[in-house]
C-alpha cells in the first residue's frame, strides 16, 4: 500500500512550518522530478519525507554566504588540505535516504565529478559521503537538532554543524564508533578550528555584515596561526 505525501498545493498554501510525513521513495521522486517546483530541499530517512519548499530569508542567505567564505579563508591559510564546497547538493543513497543540506563540504580526495548524461545529483552508492555538512537553523533549528542530525549519522557523515541564526551560535557534532554524534568543541574535520571562533563570528554579524564578519575571521584564524 503506498502512503501518499501531502498535496503540493497544500505545503505551498499552508502557514505552518513543513514537517516529516509518512511517505516512501516513489513519493520522494515525485517531488524531486516535478519540474514545476523550484528551490524545494527534500529529506527522505526510513520512509519519512521532509519537503522544505519555503525561500531563504535574509538572515539564512547572509549566513550560508559567509559559511562559504570561512571555508574559503581556512583553506587559504592551510593550503596543504584540497577542499571543495558543493553548496546545496542533493545527496541520494537510492531507495533509502536522501537529503538537501545547506552546505556540502569535501576535503581531499573522492569529490564527486559529473559527467554527460549522469544524474545531477550525488549518489552515495557510487560516491564516499561529504567529510563535513551544515544546516542553517531558522525556522527548522528544531528538525535540524532532531530529524535530519539522526538523517546524517544513518548516513554516516563524520561532522555536522547546525548553525542557530537567531543564537548566533553553532552546534558542533563528531560521528562516533557507535553510529551516534556527539557534541564536540573543536572541529576534527578543519583541524584545529575551536568552535567558539565560529560563534564568535557569528556574533560579528549584530554589528556589521557578513563580510566585515569574514574579515575578522580572517584576522582571528592568522593570529590562530601565529599562536
Amino acid at each position: 500500500m503506498t502512503t501518499a505525501t501531502p498535496k503540493i498545493a497544500q505545503i505551498a498554501d499552508s502557514t505552518s512550518l513543513p514537517k516529516w510525513e509518512a511517505a516512501n521513495w516513489e513519493d520522494y521522486l515525485r517531488y524531486r522530478d516535478d519540474p514545476t517546483l523550484e528551490r524545494v530541499r527534500l529529506f527522505f530517512n526510513q520512509n519519512y519525507l521532509f519537503v522544505d519548499m519555503g525561500n531563504e530569508g535574509i538572515n539564512h542567505a547572509s549566513i550560508a554566504r559567509l559559511f562559504a567564505m570561512l571555508f574559503y579563508i581556512w583553506f587559504t591559510c592551510f593550503p596543504e588540505q584540497t577542499a571543495s564546497d558543493l553548496g546545496g547538493v542533493l545527496l541520494e543513497k537510492p531507495n533509502t535516504q536522501a537529503a538537501s543540506p545547506d552546505i556540502v563540504l569535501y576535503i581531499g580526495e573522492g569529490v564527486p565529478q559529473w559527467q554527460p548524461g549522469q544524474s545531477r545529483y550525488i549518489n552515495l552508492n557510487q560516491w564516499r559521503v561529504p567529510d563535513l555538512v551544515c544546516e542553517v537553523g531558522d525556522t527548522t533549528l528544531s528538525s535540524d537538532l532532531d530529524e535530519q542530525k539522526k538523517l546524517y549519522a544513518t548516513l554516516g557523515v563524520p561532522e555536522y554543524w547546525v548553525i542557530d541564526v537567531r543564537g548566533k551560535r553553532v552546534f558542533a557534532f563528531r560521528l562516533q564508533s557507535d553510529g551516534s554524534y556527539k557534541l564536540c568543541t573543536e572541529s576534527v574535520v578543519l583541524k584545529g578550528l575551536p568552535i567558539s571562533l565560529l560563534d564568535q563570528t557569528l556574533e560579528r554579524l549584530s554589528e556589521g555584515t557578513n563580510i566585515s564578519a569574514a574579515s575578522w575571521f580572517s584576522q582571528a584564524i592568522a593570529n590562530l596561526n601565529q599562536g
